[in-house]
C-alpha cells in the first residue's frame, strides 16, 4: 500500500476535511462547494504528510560507506567507473545508428551495476578496516601457549585456562569470518568491474557491426549483452545482501 493511501486513512485527516467543509458550510458557501472543500483540504493534507514522510525516509537512507584510498577494492571500482565512462562516451558517440536506443536503454542497468559495486567496495573497506584491530599471529601464539598449558594444569586453574582458550577461539572465528566475506566481496568486484569492461568491448564491437551494416548480428549480440548484464547486476546484488547477512 502507498504511503499516500495510508494517509488518505489517517482520521485526523478525514476530521480536518470535515471540519473545513462544516466552516465553509457555517459561512453561506453552497453546500456542494462546501463538501468540495472539505475533500480538498482532505486530500492536500494527506498528499503533504505523504510528501513529507516520503521526503524523510530518502534523507534517512544511510550513505554508502566510504572506500578506502589506495585499497585493492578502490582499484577494482575505479576500474569499473571507468568502465562505465566509457559506454557513457561510446553511446553519445553512436548518434544516428540504428541500434543506439537498444545500447542507450542498458545505461541504467550500468549505473546501478556499479552503485551496487561501490556500496560493495565500501563494505570491503569495512572489513578491511576491521581486520587491522586483530592480530592473528598473536592468537595462533597465545592458543598454541595456552593449549600446551592446559595439559598440564591442575583442577584449580583448568576451567579459567579453559574460558581463556573459548575466547581466543572465538576472536579467531570472528576473524575467519571477516577474512571469509571480504574474499567473497573482492573476487565479486573483480568479476563484476570485469564484466563491465566486456560489456564495453562488445558494445564496440556492435557498433563496428552496425557501421557495416550487418545489422541482424548487432540485434542478436545487443540481446545476448543486455542478459548478460543483467544476469551480472543481479548477482552483484546477491552478494551484497549475504555480504550484509554476514556482518550483520
Amino acid at each position: 500500500m502507498s504511503r499516500f493511501t495510508d494517509e488518505l486513512r489517517d482520521p485526523w485527516g478525514l476530521l480536518l476535511g470535515a471540519t473545513a467543509g462544516g466552516v465553509a458550510w457555517a459561512v453561506n458557501v453552497n453546500p456542494v462547494a462546501a463538501g468540495a472543500v472539505g475533500v480538498a483540504v482532505w486530500l492536500a493534507k494527506a498528499f503533504a504528510s505523504a510528501w513529507v514522510s516520503t521526503a524523510g525516509e530518502r534523507r534517512s537512507e544511510p550513505e554508502p560507506p566510504p572506500v578506502a584510498k589506495g585499497s585493492v577494492e578502490a582499484g577494482w571500482l575505479q576500474r569499473a567507473e571507468r568502465a562505465a565512462g566509457s559506454f557513457a562516451d561510446l553511446t553519445a558517440s553512436m548518434r544516428g545508428q540504428i541500434l543506439l536506443d537498444r545500447i542507450a536503454a542498458m545505461t541504467p542497468q550500468v549505473h546501478d551495476t556499479v552503485a551496487t559495486l561501490r556500496r560493495l567496495a565500501g563494505q570491503a573497506s569495512v572489513t578491511g578496516a576491521a581486520l587491522t584491530r586483530f592480530d592473528p599471529r598473536l592468537l595462533h601464539q597465545e592458543q598454541a601457549r595456552l593449549t600446551a598449558a592446559r595439559k598440564v594444569a591442575g583442577p584449580d586453574v583448568a576451567g579459567e585456562l579453559d574460558r581463556s582458550i573459548a575466547a581466543l577461539n572465538a576472536q579467531q572465528e570472528v576473524f575467519d569470518r571477516l577474512t571469509a566475506a571480504r574474499g567473497r566481496v573482492i573476487a565479486r568486484l573483480e568479476s563484476g568491474t570485469i564484466s563491465l569492461e566486456g560489456l564495453v568491448a562488445r558494445v564496440i564491437e556492435v557498433s563496428t557491426m552496425t557501421a557495416t551494416s550487418a545489422a541482424d548480428g548487432g540485434t542478436a549480440a545487443l540481446d545476448e549483452l543486455t542478459s548478460e548484464l543483467e544476469l551480472t547486476r543481479q548477482s552483484l546484488r546477491e552478494v551484497e545482501e549475504a555480504t550484509r547477512g554476514d556482518l550483520g
